[in-house]
């Protein structure tokens, strides 16, 4: 085995991600934050940052974020969903133009329109790679730390797009400000690894396009790494409880699959 493959299975191997399971339940204060699910990165042939072609791991993302999402609103659990926005005046380098105002690349996909009118979710858009820096207003106050402390959230769950890019400078900015004490009181930061992705460039594709390779599952999986080195918590099972102790279709499944 070679090529970025090969070097993906030998960075598991060396460098083990020990996958958990969080459970959630109506005692918690917990709130889901979304990461530029947005049509410059998930549609296909959207814009310059989107899939040229269809993408199981983008479009399993959008499914099991609105699945999950779904349930928080259910639940009447807050919902942020940060969308990469740009002004044409004001490009984000190194990046091609994308996500311009207007365009309709900033915009949710399809099939998460419905967070839009959705009265437990709050849109923020941002026009860096860092969510958090994305939301400072001008006066120097913060949308997503009012956000934390309006409803007082202790564990926030993160999925999105791109796992080692804006997914993960959002983490860790994040994980600073918490340690910071910034943003009490919020304790776990955790991240759902199934309903997060990033894109692919493999080596030949970016040759011919005179880009940079980008491996979608090897840098998958370093995002998912740095994050947990960086102190957040990973998961690859999210188990919704309520007094009745009901679990979601996707809970039980996995438990079926991994035989717990």
């Amino acid at each position: 085995m070679g090529g970025s493959a090969g070097l993906t299975a030998q960075l598991r191997s060396e460098l083990p991600l020990n996958f958990t399971h969080l459970e959630l339940s109506p005692e918690q204060r917990v709130g889901l934050v979304i990461v530029d699910e947005v049509n410059g990165y998930c549609t296909v042939g959207a814009g310059n940052e989107a899939p040229v072609e269809p993408n199981k791991p983008i479009s399993d993302m959008v499914q099991e974020t609105s699945a999950i999402a779904k349930k928080f609103s259910e639940r009447r659990w807050p919902i942020l969903a940060l969308l990469d926005t740009h002004e044409p005046d004001k490009p984000e380098h190194p990046y091609a133009p994308h996500c311009m105002k207007g365009s309709g690349e900033e915009n949710l996909v399809p099939d998460l329109a419905w967070l839009e009118r959705d009265e437990h979710t709050e849109l923020i858009p941002k026009d860096c790679t860092d969510g958090f820096i994305g939301a400072f207003r001008q006066d120097g106050t913060n949308i997503f730390v009012e956000w934390v402390k309006k409803h007082q959230i202790e564990t926030m769950v993160v999925v999105g797009i791109c796992t080692e890019l804006c997914v993960l400078d959002l983490v860790m900015s994040v994980l600073s400000a918490r340690n910071h004490g910034m943003l009490s009181p919020l304790k776990h930061v955790t991240l759902y690894s199934k309903a997060c992705a990033t894109s692919d460039m493999p080596a030949e594709k970016a040759d011919e396009l005179k880009a940079k390779p980008h491996p979608q599952e090897l840098f998958q999986f370093l995002g998912l790494y740095f994050a947990a080195v960086r102190g957040a918590v990973v998961v690859d099972r999210l188990i919704f409880v309520d007094g009745s102790k009901d679990r979601s279709e996707s809970a039980r499944e996995e438990k079926v699959v991994t035989g717990d």
